[in-house]
């Protein structure tokens, strides 16, 4: 069977370099006798591919020396307990609550500490992001939190808050790679592989060292303290040795294609596509406001609960699947990430055209 055009959310399409790539070496890593998925990850060469990956990832975004750089386990979700586990010297920090993920972070950060929603476009459905530019931040803030994208509803921070001095940390899971970051602007990211970096199990954080406190609370356990991570080389505990393995097949892939400044116009590309499809058909509309609009995520409708199950069947016998859009926007989602080639961007606008065309003539 013919590879599809895979518009899922996460876990998303991967390069095919990369994935041929990881077949060759299934049973033979580099001559070693065996694949990576059976090796020690307290031997030589697991050694040498998971720092192998941490020098490709430092130079992609230009990672300085004063953050580190640490693959664990758990997900996003985790992520959610472990910042404010971390990061709660006050127990106080501010929340921008721009959808379900924000969201459930905030609930989790309110079991550490006083969380503060200092902004919300729950008002409309997480339809657009709240003006972020003069926010009531409380003074002894710990730090100010964002879903920099917001995969459910298809927003993407362009500009990021003024968070009057205060430490940002960001869920970067849905954009993570897809663009130059400034990575000095954070205090701490975090994003699960499973969008645009490698297959789920593997999530990537990247945290200024002076912020990993030295001591914590006896009731934080060792494996949700970043110290334990950082002080090891991500090698604390048995690591998804494999899932960091095909990382760093796709950190090099990036490498190999112009780094994060290329990839970034390929993206704007699609996006672009897309969107200017989407602003002149009459069957389908966006759901959220143009200014906010995600390069990756990119929900739709045609405002008839029916007609949107009709496309997406017939869609999905074209090759095209996982277009159903989540629960709470309904109708359908096109995630473009990084491996989706702007071929299936085009084909997939083709086929849409078709459909309303059709739906238009039997009308």
């Amino acid at each position: 069977m013919a590879r599809v055009y895979n518009f899922s959310a996460g876990p998303a399409m991967l390069p095919e370099e990369v994935l041929k790539q990881a077949a060759d070496e299934m049973m033979d890593y580099q001559g070693s006798g065996m694949s990576v998925m059976e090796m020690s990850h307290r031997g030589k060469v697991y050694d040498a591919i998971i720092k192998d990956a941490e020098k490709d990832l430092r130079e992609l975004i230009g990672i300085p020396d004063d953050y580190a750089v640490m693959f664990l386990q758990g997900g996003g979700s985790t992520q959610f307990a472990m910042v404010p586990m971390n990061l709660m010297k006050n127990h106080k920090a501010a929340y921008i609550i721009t959808g379900q993920w924000a969201k459930k972070a905030f609930s989790e950060g309110k079991k550490y500490g006083d969380c503060v929603a200092v902004a919300s476009s729950a008002d409309r459905n997480f339809a657009y992001l709240p003006d972020c530019s003069d926010l009531d931040i409380p003074e002894d803030a710990d730090y100010v939190y964002i879903c920099e994208n917001n995969t459910i509803y298809g927003t993407e921070y362009m500009e990021l808050p003024n968070t009057k001095g205060h430490i940002l940390v960001a869920d970067v899971s849905s954009n993570f790679l897809s663009r130059p970051i400034d990575i000095t602007k954070y205090g701490l990211i975090f994003a699960g592989a499973q969008k645009n970096v490698g297959p789920a199990g593997v999530t990537i954080v990247i945290m200024r060292k002076d912020l990993i406190p030295e001591e914590l609370p006896e009731s934080v356990p060792t494996m949700l303290q970043y110290k334990t991570h950082a002080d090891k080389g991500s090698l604390y505990n048995t690591p998804p040795a494999y899932n960091i393995y095909v990382c760093g097949l796709v950190f090099k892939w990036l490498l190999r294609n112009g780094g994060l400044e290329a990839m970034a116009k390929k993206n704007e590309t699609k996006a672009k596509i897309f969107y200017d499809y989407l602003d002149s058909s009459k069957m389908f509309h966006g759901t959220v406001d143009k200014k906010d609009r995600s390069f990756m995520n990119a929900p739709f409708v045609t405002g008839d609960e029916e007609l949107d199950k009709e496309f997406i069947k017939a869609a999905e016998a074209k090759g095209f699947v996982s277009l159903k859009g989540h629960r709470t926007v309904g109708g359908m989602r096109a995630s473009m990430y990084n491996a989706m080639p702007q071929e299936g961007v085009e084909k997939l606008v083709a086929f849409m055209k078709e459909f309303e065309e059709a739906h238009t003539e039997e009308k």
